[in-house]
């Protein structure tokens, strides 16, 4: 593959809901340029972007991947993103360094929940986009009925740049309204507008000449005296709409019948804006923030969007220059490591296939083997020039699961595997839940979880359970309540003795705090952290359900001491009964996490989720309605979250999404909090017996 200048490169994401055609456009595109002799097929496990096993067994796209096209000595490199709600992290990701995007419509789905997200992502990353609407050869086929879909929700004007030459099993081609020709199949064969759609082409190309005049202000002027612009200004006032996010210009096409395919790559060269035309990408340096021209000439700055590990061929950076060039058996310095890596051969990546290139200009995207800490999200630079690039937004976890490594092999690898998995995937995390000594793992939907240890199976031969996970309650106190203990054993040789006198009342400002309140030496001081070892061993195990204990307060006033027998492990166990039967006197209670929940799902469903919501013990905080969408606020206990993922789809077609975060604590109900205990006294004695 040759060199491409920084004006010569098209950073194209595409996006859309599963199954609308961005795997097989790309199929449609390097076919047309001859970069490949046969289209492969999603369902054969043919196509160049769906190569991994996982993708192949079943027939989505996972993950993004890069296919950069050739035509007309530009290199548009495409990213190919899942359209599976549970993969967005890979969508953000691929948007974050992509410099605009091509968004898909089934012509006979019209928009779906999956359209909507990638539409507004787009608009947060402030995207130039074009609209396809692609099938147009399908049964039921329908361009208005599609066009509208999308125009129901977006803030953007659609424009159309192309209308179709007949639908469905008539589908031939495209009418452009630029040319005002008809294009026959892949684009290449030019004839004149059929006669039956002359006045529908005559009025869509009026629309496209208003909105081309509002580009520049000569335009306009011309186009209100004269009522007319010319081919040359109708795609110079085109550019500038598109590129300041005025219009989004609407293509038809049947990629798999390469249907559209040269207008579309036409389109994508002449109106998507090059790395150069961006304007300079915003980072942070020593000295505050600061703007990088995109140039070959300024220092490195390279934004590290995904990284694979492999035990075959060893983990791949892929990274988006911003500034500067790369070449490869180059030194680079990780800004957000603060270590120098060494780059070895450079590569295109096109799907699984790695294109070994000399040197990357600035605004390419890349590919680089074997780098040994760098991790996604990380900026790539000069050390003596070092700046880092900002970091997108990834959503919070919706789906947790606990997992439990299959044998005494795979527990010693379980860590270290799931922080792999971990720095690929920004949208997945793990973590030890101290409260119920599981190893949760969190995601985006249960096809992600899932997606995700098989990945841990066939890329890293670790095996993995999955367990419903345990909430993580708290124990605490809700009164003021005091008790004494006393230990004494007396075996042969020299005794224990301790004897402790305590009170405990509720600490809603902190976790725990202990008080020497013993006044004329009833007990040295010297025993006093004994006396708190013993109480926070027991907060950590709990003491009415085995989860921990928090928000108390311990004063210790009274005990006494032998004066040969007093040893600290004697006030370490007398701290541990006394303040055991305090709690149990204080009115003790159960604490759940509490979640701030938002939930979007179209108007006709708002009555069903509601209603569901009243059974999860929801409370409601507000409702409010935008473009035929309903938005609920509410907390929910995470109790009754942890499968909502599932449950909302299922309730809304998979229109509805959510957003979840942490709020806070509050005490579980007391009907509730009696099944809890009696739950957790059963597992606790079960345990015991396996033991």
């Amino acid at each position: 593959m040759k060199e491409y200048p920084t004006q010569s490169i098209r950073n194209i994401a595409l996006v859309s809901h599963s199954s609308a055609g961005k795997t097989m456009l790309a199929e449609a595109f390097l076919h047309f340029t001859g970069a490949t002799t046969r289209m492969g097929k999603v369902e054969d496990g043919s196509t160049v972007s769906d190569y991994d096993e996982e993708e192949v067994r079943r027939g989505i796209s996972l993950y993004t991947t890069v296919i950069p096209v050739e035509f007309n000595d530009v290199k548009i490199n495409l990213l190919d993103t899942p359209g599976y709600t549970d993969f967005v992290g890979e969508v953000i990701s691929a948007l974050r360094v992509a410099d605009g995007a091509v968004v898909l419509v089934d012509s006979v789905a019209g928009a779906e929940v999956g359209t909507e997200l990638g539409w507004q992502y787009c608009d947060r990353f402030k995207l130039p986009r074009f609209l396809v609407i692609n099938k147009m050869d399908r049964e039921n086929a329908n361009f208005q009925k599609a066009l509208a879909s999308v125009q129901d929700f977006s803030e953007t004007r659609l424009i159309p740049v192309q209308i179709p030459w007949g639908e469905k099993q008539n589908f031939q081609g495209v009418i452009d309204l630029l040319t005002m020709k008809a294009l026959k199949g892949d684009g290449k064969t030019v004839v004149d507008i059929p006669a039956d759609l002359r006045d529908a082409a005559e009025e869509a190309r009026m629309a496209l000449v208003e909105a081309a005049a509002e580009g520049e202000d000569s335009l306009l002027e011309k186009y209100l005296e004269s009522g007319e612009l010319d081919a040359d200004e109708i795609k110079r006032g085109l550019k500038n709409i598109i590129r300041a996010g005025s219009y989004v210009p609407v293509f038809v096409s049947a990629v798999t019948t390469e249907t559209g395919i040269l207008p579309l790559l036409n389109a994508i060269v002449d109106y998507m804006p090059s790395p150069a035309d961006i304007g300079p990408a915003k980072a942070e340096g020593k000295n505050g923030s600061e703007e990088l021209a995109a140039s070959d000439s300024g220092p490195l700055a390279a934004y590290v969007w995904k990284t694979t590990a492999d035990p075959f061929v060893g983990k791949q950076t892929y990274f988006r220059i911003y500034s500067g060039t790369v070449t490869a058996d180059s030194r680079v310095w990780n800004n957000d490591k603060n270590i120098e890596e060494r780059f070895g051969t450079l590569y295109t990546p096109r799907g699984k296939e790695n294109i070994s290139v000399k040197v990357l200009h600035c605004g390419d995207i890349g590919t680089v083997a074997k780098l040994g800490e760098t991790s996604t999200s990380n900026t790539l630079g000069d050390k003596a020039h070092a700046v880092k690039l900002p970091v997108p937004e990834y959503p919070n976890a919706l789906y947790r699961v606990a997992v439990i490594p299959k044998t005494q092999a795979d527990s010693t690898k379980i860590s270290p595997t799931l922080t792999r998995l971990c720095e690929e995937d920004m949208t997945l995390s793990w973590r030890m839940e101290q409260a119920t000594s599981q190893t949760i793992l969190q995601g985006m939907g249960d096809q992600h979880i899932e997606v995700a240890v098989r990945r841990a199976e066939t890329k890293f031969q670790v095996g993995l359970t999955l367990n419903e996970p345990k909430v993580p309650y708290q124990e605490t106190i809700s009164k003021k309540s005091q008790a004494m203990y006393r230990h004494k054993k007396q075996t042969g040789g020299s005794g224990q003795f301790g004897e402790v006198h305590l009170r405990v009342e509720p600490n809603p400002e902190g976790d725990f705090e202990i008080v020497n309140d013993i006044f004329g030496g009833a007990i040295s001081s010297s025993y006093i952290p004994a006396i708190e070892k013993g109480i926070r061993s027991t907060m950590k195990e709990g003491v009415i359900a085995g989860f921990p204990a928090s928000g108390v307060k311990v004063s210790v006033f009274d005990g006494k001491e032998h004066p040969v027998d007093s040893k600290p492990i004697a006030f370490e166990i007398a701290g541990r009964e006394a303040f055991k039967l305090a709690f149990k006197d204080a009115g003790p209670v159960l604490r759940e996490p509490i979640m701030n929940v938002k939930i979007i799902v179209p108007e006709a469903n708002m009555g069903d989720v509601l209603g569901d919501l009243n059974t999860r013990r929801a409370r409601v905080q507000g409702m409010e309605t935008e473009k035929g969408r309903s938005i609920v606020s509410a907390t929910v206990p995470l109790a009754e979250m942890l499968r909502y993922t599932t449950q909302l789809r299922s309730i809304t077609g998979g229109r509805g999404i959510f957003s979840m975060e942490f709020a806070h604590y509050e005490n579980v109900p007391a009907h509730v909090q009696a099944e809890i205990v009696a739950a957790r006294q059963k597992d606790l004695v079960s345990h015991k017996e396996d033991e």
